[in-house]
């Protein structure tokens, strides 16, 4: 049933009062509204929080949704909002680079693309990792742009950006990824 409902629909019927419907929005983005906010917080525990704040905000103005965008990018624009906010709180803290470590899975010695499967995960995982290295803002723009395919124009959005600063913001993420993804082969070849 929840795969036949558009978004419209659901936000039409959790604005007239049906919790059931709210709870269908929020499982269809849960998924992109935390890993939105991991990529800004850096931490699984913050962006839990940040994330069932971002919800909990989201229900609070859904009356006021006009539908003049599409409701992932308002509700990632209220995500990248209480992210910052969250990050503006927060003091600067210290962490080991081990904590963010992913344990790459083998590829199954049977397959015969298992060397080919093991380099592509190593390149996820060191590409994962990189931009969890990246300032929450360029974090958030690669995130929006690769992982979830978002427009510019919805980047812009979403981040209260103007067209020219967003294609800036994401030459200069993308810029720093590069160099952040250079310097860590460069140390894991020595």
């Amino acid at each position: 049933m929840a795969e036949t409902l558009t978004d419209e629909v659901l936000i039409a019927r959790a604005v007239q009062g049906q919790q059931q419907a709210y709870a269908l929005l929020v499982e269809r983005y849960e998924h992109y509204v935390f890993t939105l906010a991991v990529r800004m917080v850096k931490h699984r525990e913050e962006a839990a929080e940040v994330a069932q704040d971002s919800f909990l905000r989201a229900f609070r103005y859904l009356p006021d949704f006009r539908g003049e965008a599409r409701f992932s990018t308002w509700l990632y624009r209220i995500v990248h909002t209480v992210a910052l906010n969250h990050l503006r709180k927060k003091k600067p803290e210290v962490h080991s680079l081990d904590d963010a470590a992913r344990p790459i899975r083998l590829p199954d010695a049977q397959h015969p693309d298992g060397a080919q499967q093991l380099e592509q995960q190593e390149r996820h995982a060191a590409i994962h990792q990189a931009i969890e290295h990246l300032p929450a803002d360029d974090a958030a723009i690669i995130t929006l742009f690769y992982l979830y395919e978002n427009s510019l124009e919805e980047i812009c959005q979403i981040m209260e950006l103007s067209m020219s600063n967003a294609k800036t913001k994401l030459f200069r993420a993308r810029h720093r990824l590069k160099t952040i993804l250079e310097t860590s082969a460069v140390r894991s070849a020595l």
